[in-house]
């Protein structure tokens, strides 16, 4: 009777790990890139394969064969079921039609109060579970240095993913009953030029093809980025832009400082690439093994104030700020 309970003990132990690492299994799935996670479905049946030939040549049950099958099909579906799957067969097909599905990622923001045009600069797309977010620089949304108050922004989405020249222009409220929509922080040197909205959507339209950036992209390691690794900026430099099919365009550049120390106790980086009004908010990115990564935000050009004009040239550096400041941004608010 004893041995029965153990048993039945040891049967119900292994139910419950299985059931927990389906749940661990399911979550990193999510949080996987959809490049990743297609080659993982790949990976996973070579090996379930190679398993397979040598449980047909063990002693083992008929039913440990059966219950392994069972397993590896429930797997194989999993992998393709899973909800943030779909982009994958989306973004293989942005890229057979010529471009990179992470153009679609940034956005050409207008600011506007009581209807009047004021400024133009870049945002993008940032997913953190089911919650969708406009990130940019704070000094977009609020400048009260610069006399800058807008009350609403205009965002331009596509439409059709095979005809990028259909767009549509998307508004968005900055205030809601006087208090601001989006969201700032502030660290040990003060405000942060970043900010994030997050986006209502139910209000998008239904039809609109945007990508996002995830935490998973964003390369927060230190060692894992050296002085003078390669770099771009992606946005709206003076507003240019591919004006037919609506896509921001890139800047080369380079770090332009220790990438993981704060450039004079400010929680930036520098870098190196040529860049001009309009691009605030563009993300920092590097392209590691065909995936795009996120360094850091686009915020503004550093000069010295002592150089001479027509006699010294400009120092060519910007300030970026580090990407992991979108994990506070975009954290639930407290209970």
């Amino acid at each position: 009777m004893k041995s029965m309970q153990e048993a039945t003990e040891k049967i119900c132990e292994l139910k419950g790990n299985v059931v927990a690492l389906e749940a661990l299994v399911t979550a990193m799935l999510r949080v996987m890139q959809p490049q990743a996670r297609a080659r993982l479905g790949q990976v996973f049946a070579q090996h379930a394969e190679v398993a397979r030939t040598v449980l047909l040549h063990a002693s083992i049950s008929e039913y440990s064969i059966n219950a392994f099958e069972k397993d590896v099909l429930r797997a194989a579906r999993l992998i393709d079921s899973c909800p943030d799957a779909a982009p994958a067969d989306a973004q293989a097909a942005d890229s057979e039609a010529g471009y990179d599905p992470m153009l679609l990622s940034v956005a050409r923001v207008h600011t506007f109060l009581a209807g009047k045009p004021l400024t133009s600069a870049t945002g993008f797309f940032f997913e953190v579970e089911e919650r969708l977010f406009l990130v940019s620089c704070r000094h977009v949304f609020l400048d009260p240095a610069c006399g800058h108050h807008p009350d609403r922004l205009e965002i331009e989405l596509h439409t059709d993913r095979d005809n990028l020249t259909r767009t549509v222009q998307h508004s968005v409220p900055l205030y809601s009953k006087g208090t601001a929509t989006w969201r700032e922080v502030r660290d040990s040197a003060g405000t942060v030029d970043v900010a994030v909205l997050e986006m209502d959507r139910l209000a998008i339209p239904s039809d609109c093809v945007l990508h996002a950036f995830t935490a998973s992209q964003v390369d927060a390691s230190p060692s894992d980025v050296q002085v003078g690794a390669p770099l771009v900026v992606v946005g709206f430099p003076l507003g240019f832009h591919d004006t037919l099919h609506h896509l921001p365009v890139a800047r080369q550049g380079h770090v332009a400082s220790s990438f993981g120390l704060r450039f004079q106790g400010q929680g930036y980086f520098l870098t190196d690439a040529r860049t001009h009004r309009g691009t605030s908010g563009a993300p920092v990115l590097r392209n590691m093994h065909g995936e795009w990564k996120l360094l850091g935000i686009h915020a503004a050009r550093l000069d010295m104030s002592s150089r001479t004009v027509g006699e010294d040239e400009t120092l060519g550096l910007n300030s970026a700020w580090y990407a992991d400041v979108l994990g506070r941004l975009t954290a639930p608010p407290p209970c």
